[in-house]
């Protein structure tokens, strides 16, 4: 099968323009799969492949006490490459178009209230560039809600300052302007007049964040960020992570009044589903209304 799982990244690649992290995903449960029908079912090509066989694969996995959630990604990674290869006439029929993915698991992701923000915040308090940098990194997690990924690789002519926006690229390399609080503004307008062009090397490129030798953040590098800067403000590091601050992020403006559909343009969700989350968060909030609208509360 080894033929055609890389003509299918492949095709994830170009075609469908997704990330490297999701290439990488997908090829290894597509090859753990391969490795499993040519053990269990003496199977190596696609056009042998039949239900039972992805069935008691999946039973397999289940078995070997696979999340869930887990299994459900690899559901879907199979569904879309049997469905690709019977759309190009590699397999007769789509022996997943029967498979059912798992029921996905509900669950409320942990956020940070109001104070705990500050105080993560207002902690990085430094003059020194990295200082600097930091409060800005941070500022800018929290005012915009942005992924990792997107604010290691958004450069300087994607951000309008004097505009309040910031074009940022997210899954499926889709492009969304996503506005920028004041004071988000004014910590990165700090950073970039005083901090960065410290940290400016003859090779660095105009990524907005830089490391301390000019060059970009990796994504690895801005979680210990947040790790250590949660550490000295005296927050829990083993809780608190970058995607946390874009949980709080989009709780606290539902909790607000914003509009759940603004929200979902913000955070670049592609299904309103996935943003409805946040509905079930804020019990503070659902309480207050119970009292106030209930006749009997």
């Amino acid at each position: 099968m080894a033929p055609d799982i890389d003509a299918f990244l492949l095709h994830l690649a170009t075609e469908r323009g997704l990330s490297d992290n999701y290439q990488i995903l997908v090829r290894r449960v597509l090859e753990t799969f391969a490795a499993w029908c040519q053990l269990m079912r003496e199977k190596l090509s696609v056009a042998d492949v039949v239900t039972r066989d992805i069935s008691d694969y999946l039973a397999h996995r289940k078995g070997d006490g696979i999340a869930a959630s887990s299994l459900r990604i690899e559901v879907i990674a199979l569904k879309i490459f049997f469905r690709w290869l019977s759309a190009r006439g590699f397999c007769s029929g789509d022996p997943a178009d029967a498979v059912l993915p798992p029921r996905a698991e509900q669950w409320l992701p942990d956020t940070l209230n109001e104070a705990e923000i500050r105080k993560l915040l207002d902690g990085v308090s430094g003059t020194g560039p990295l200082d600097v940098r930091d409060r800005a990194l941070l500022e800018l997690f929290y005012a915009s809600g942005l992924r990792v990924s997107e604010a290691t690789t958004t450069r300087l002519e994607n951000l309008s300052l004097e505009e309040g926006w910031i074009r940022v690229t997210g899954k499926g390399r889709k492009t969304r302007l996503v506005p920028v609080g004041g004071a988000a503004r004014d910590a990165i307008e700090a950073y970039l007049s005083s901090a960065r062009p410290k940290l400016v090397k003859k090779k660095t490129q105009s990524h907005i964040f830089l490391n301390r030798n000019g060059g970009p953040l990796t994504t690895a590098r801005v979680w210990q960020i947040v790790k250590e800067r949660t550490k000295l403000a005296g927050l829990d590091p083993q809780r608190v992570h970058p995607h946390l601050l874009r949980h709080s992020f989009a709780t606290h403006l539902l909790a607000n009044g914003a509009d759940l559909r603004v929200i979902q343009e913000m955070l670049g969700h592609a299904d309103i589903a996935t943003t409805q989350i946040y509905t079930h968060v804020d019990q503070k909030g659902l309480k207050e209304a119970h009292r106030k609208f209930h006749p009997r509360a």
